[in-house]
C-alpha cells in the first residue's frame, strides 16, 4: 500500500495525523503507556490503533470525553463509542483510527500489542514539559 491510499474521508497520512493527534490528546488527560500501532496492512477494519491506559475510570472518562471533543472542533466525530458505562475500556471508533483506553486489568488481560505483535508500534511519550 502507498502512503496515499484513501481509507474512509482519509489517506493514510491523514490517518496518520490523526492517531498522532488522538495520543496526545490522551497524554493531556494523563493517560499513560500511550502507543500506536500501525496495523494498515494487517487488517482491512481500520489503519491505526491508539492504546492508552488510565489508572482509574474518572480519569478514563475524562480521556475518552476530551478525544471526543477536541476532535469534534477539529471535524471528526466517532462512528461509535462502546464502553462510555463502563469504563474499564472504552473504545473510540473513527473508523481509520480506533482509540482504546483501558484500565489496567483490562489491558493486560486484552493485550493488543502481543494480538498484533506484527504490528509497527509508535511509543508516544508526553512533552518533557508536561
Amino acid at each position: 500500500m502507498t502512503e496515499d491510499v484513501a481509507r474512509g474521508d482519509h489517506t493514510l497520512a491523514v490517518s496518520r495525523m490523526l492517531a498522532q493527534r488522538a495520543a496526545e490528546l490522551l497524554l493531556e488527560k494523563k493517560c499513560e503507556d500511550v502507543k500506536i500501532l500501525d496495523v494498515h496492512g494487517l487488517t482491512s477494519a481500520t489503519s491505526f490503533f491508539v492504546i492508552a491506559t488510565a489508572d482509574s475510570e474518572r480519569k478514563a472518562e475524562a480521556a475518552y470525553e476530551h478525544v471526543v471533543e477536541e476532535l469534534k472542533h477539529e471535524d471528526e466525530r466517532p462512528l461509535h463509542v462502546e464502553g462510555g458505562e463502563s469504563l474499564h475500556w472504552v473504545l473510540i471508533d473513527y473508523f481509520d483510527v480506533v482509540v482504546h483506553v483501558f484500565m489496567p486489568d483490562e489491558r493486560r488481560f486484552y493485550d493488543l500489542e502481543s494480538l498484533w505483535a506484527d504490528a509497527p508500534v509508535t511509543e508516544v511519550e508526553p512533552p518533557p514539559d508536561a
